[in-house]
């Protein structure tokens, strides 16, 4: 049996557990869990004879070298600043790896090291980063293989709660990790090129810089600019492009809403909050409004914030309870951002029965013989449950697939590698197919750079 090693377990693991599983006989497969709380592992385990869980704490040099060194393949579903400690450990050993992460900096440099080992150190293969790459360098390449020249490209991509289960004013619910919604945007400006004009949206702007899309079937949604769009034009190879710009999908309204989060301070991580675990929700809002003896936290945050009481916003607010003088944070020494996603989850954890949805949409502009032509493509993926979700779907598939590939050695290219060739991408979009993962694409006029600048 070759040996798959999966290390931690969570959100993303449903669909790519259940892929290995139900090929783990004919491919001969045994799948392990590694996880520090084997618990969770094995709830996340369907009964199976082809695998087990261990008890693995990444930081356990002892326990990570012994899995990593006894397995075939491994793939980390850590969060993806712990990928270092298992990538190091792969390359000493000469086992492949996969993650849907993005590729860090420290990743990046163990590309010789890989390559010197004839390792595969597979990242980028989820959703985004992953679906995202493949379909649009699919896209890319047929267009210069027919001698077109691309000027544009635009791509955005969301995880949201599928209309069924669409039952809050925000029209939102968490479908992945909560940290990264409530610190999304942090840690740098917006980059991207519009026009042959390269734009910048600082962290407290970027929620009022929205543009429309429209996805036939689902309506209207906005989008807001990802932190650095100029990156991929060495990866798509998109260096003469006039238009570059990627983003963040979300209903219409949610962003002016999200900004008053902003604008208060409540997305901060870098400090934290006095006596935090016998605050209110009530006192943490009113933590970050001016001193008045008169006044309520309500009005105060009204007139701070200039919110009229009819204001749609203000329902939103209202909503999450975040004036509730009887519901406690209970987290110790917590910063603003944490405290505030403790609130959100309350409000927006998906139910036993609700179904998310993840929305990808590209468009690409292009001149072909002499002509300007735009091709618009989406992508749109509605979840089963609470634990089958489009965005394991989405994520936990790709890497299933990769995985397989790399033991079939159907992938061979050693090296930090992200999928952007034909060899990487072509088998694996097929493969997503046969599990409804596919786009609709359509050629339709060219428009240029979005004209419904928010």
């Amino acid at each position: 049996m070759r040996k798959v090693l999966i290390i931690g377990s969570g959100k993303s693991t449903a669909f790519l557990l259940k892929y290995l599983l139900d090929i783990s006989t004919s491919e001969k497969l045994h799948i392990t869990i590694g996880d520090i709380d084997v618990n969770v592992a094995l709830a996340f385990l369907p009964k199976h004879s082809n695998a087990n869980v261990i008890k693995l704490d990444v930081f356990n040099d002892a326990q990570r070298t012994k899995a990593i060194s006894n397995s075939n393949i491994v793939v980390s579903m850590l969060p993806a600043r712990f990928h270092i400690h298992v990538a190091k450990d792969c390359i000493t050993y000469k086992k492949h790896l996969v993650t849907a992460s993005y590729v860090s900096e420290e990743m990046q440099r163990l590309d010789k090291d890989a390559k010197a080992n004839g390792i595969i150190l597979m990242n980028e293969i989820g959703v985004d980063p992953g679906i995202d790459h493949m379909s649009a360098m699919q896209v890319l390449d047929n267009i210069r293989e027919k001698g077109g020249n691309v000027i544009l490209f635009e791509s955005f991509t969301g995880g949201l709660v599928a209309p069924e289960s669409d039952t809050n004013l925000w029209n939102y619910k968490f479908t992945w990790n909560p940290r990264n919604v409530v610190t999304a945007g942090q840690g740098g400006t917006a980059k991207f090129i519009q026009e042959n004009s390269n734009k910048y949206i600082p962290y407290q702007r970027l929620f009022r810089r929205t543009e429309f899309l429209d996805i036939e079937g689902f309506g209207r949604f906005e989008v807001y600019a990802n932190r650095d769009s100029l990156k991929y034009q060495d990866a798509y190879g998109l260096h003469n492009v006039r238009t570059l710009y990627r983003g963040t999908i979300r209903r219409v309204g949610f962003s002016r809403a999200w900004n008053i989060f902003v604008t208060l301070g409540m997305t901060d991580d870098s400090f934290t909050i006095e006596d935090s675990e016998n605050m209110s929700y009530r006192d943490f809002t009113n933590a970050f409004l001016p001193y008045s003896h008169k006044d309520s936290v309500e009005l105060k945050l009204r007139h701070e914030l200039k919110i009229d009481q009819d204001d749609t916003i203000w329902d939103k607010l209202v909503e999450l309870d975040i004036f509730n003088p009887n519901k406690r944070v209970g987290l110790k020494n917590a910063t603003p951002a944490q405290i505030l996603q403790k609130i959100l989850t309350d409000s927006w954890t998906l139910s036993k029965d609700d179904k998310d949805m993840i929305v990808m949409y590209h468009k690409f502009g292009y001149e072909l013989n002499g002509k300007k032509h735009q091709l618009d493509a989406n992508m749109v993926v509605i979840g089963k449950d609470q634990r089958y979700t489009a965005m394991s779907k989405t994520v936990g598939l790709p890497v299933a697939i990769a995985t397989l590939a790399i033991l079939n050695e159907k992938i061979t290219s050693p090296g930090v590698q992200i999928p952007i060739t034909k060899e990487i991408y072509q088998p694996i979009l097929k493969e997503l197919k046969k599990f409804g993962i596919s786009f609709k694409e359509k050629e339709v006029p060219y428009l240029g750079y979005n004209p419904l600048n928010n």
